[in-house]
């Protein structure tokens, strides 16, 4: 691994069974929900770095969630663990009839975590959502959301509602990766730009392997509050469909009478989405402007690169 990259430790954790390889699978190894079925209990810690928008590496400690482990990890591990963590998610089984022993390991992670990374941010996931009633759901996380709020302090706590089965699990690791990527606000700032020079109505921009949206900007209100995640779903479903054979997805096209959706490979770790619904810009044109536009956010990307912004020329 490159010297230069810039390395940020990520601690997965929460009971066995709530679900933690499972989504990490998901994410970052490109399986299907029904496929995590055959996954079996993580022993100890399982240690993967996963790289992502070229030099942040991601060192993922996937920690099994077994009594004794967890024990270990307070105790004779402490030290190895808990030390210079920049992100914290504790997983939680939204079904869970042990949730008074799930707070417990839950509190003693953040004492840890206060005495050897105060910085890091935590992160909650209440997941298996879709065990619940739908009508109950947002009672329940709710209730849950607050419980954490409070036991989390001094720390604050970001908390989401997730499931396996759905685009939730998309929008909290996007969310979580976000606040990882180390210039993503000049990367905002100029992803603006790009979307105001070719008069664009919404542009997305996502990561190339996880397809997680790390960036986006819109100049018109939009309806689905939801759509990053469905379309990181749905896009993420079909490159594994065209893997399968042995095909390679790169671009898409999708047109109607009301608007035009280009995804295009755009740098060597991102996808673009640009929605379009002027009727008077030909597809060619915003197809240039796509390709003219790589070189800039090539540099932006790197995390030793340049930090004054670029001027785009589009044509």
């Amino acid at each position: 691994m490159s010297s230069t990259a810039m390395k940020k430790k990520v601690l997965l954790m929460g009971k066995s069974g709530s679900g933690k390889t499972s989504m990490r699978s998901i994410i970052f190894a490109n399986y299907i929900a029904r496929d995590t079925r055959r996954l079996g209990a993580t022993i100890d810690v399982e240690h993967s770095h996963v790289r992502f928008l070229g030099n942040l590496v991601l060192n993922l400690w996937d920690c099994g969630g077994q009594d004794t482990f967890m024990e270990n990890y307070f105790t004779s591990q402490r030290d190895n663990i808990f030390r210079n963590v920049e992100v914290l998610i504790y997983v939680f089984d939204v079904e869970s009839r042990e949730l008074e022993k799930d707070m417990h390991y839950y509190q003693s992670c953040l004492e840890a975590i206060l005495q050897n990374s105060p910085d890091a941010k935590v992160f909650c996931l209440v997941h298996k959502m879709d065990l619940v009633q739908e009508d109950q759901r947002d009672l329940i996380f709710k209730e849950r959301e607050e419980d954490l709020k409070r036991l989390s302090r001094p720390l604050s706590c970001t908390c989401f509602r997730t499931s396996i089965w759905d685009e939730t699990l998309y929008k909290a690791w996007s969310s979580i990766v976000y606040q990882l990527i180390p210039n993503v606000q000049q990367l905002e700032s100029n992803l603006r730009n790009f979307a105001q020079i070719i008069e664009a109505d919404e542009v997305l921009l996502f990561e190339r392997a996880t397809f997680l949206v790390i960036s986006h900007y819109q100049c018109k209100e939009q309806r689905d509050a939801h759509r990053f995640e469905k379309i990181s779903n749905i896009i993420k479903q079909f490159k594994l469909s065209c893997s399968k054979l042995a095909a390679s997805f790169q671009s898409m096209e999708v047109r109607n009478s009301n608007f035009a959706a280009f995804i295009d490979v755009f740098t060597s770790n991102t996808y673009v989405m640009v929605i379009m619904s002027d009727p008077s810009i030909p597809s060619a044109a915003t197809l240039i402007n796509i390709r003219n536009a790589r070189k800039h956010f090539e540099k932006l990307e790197r995390v030793d690169g340049p930090k004054n912004s670029l001027h785009m020329r589009m044509r």
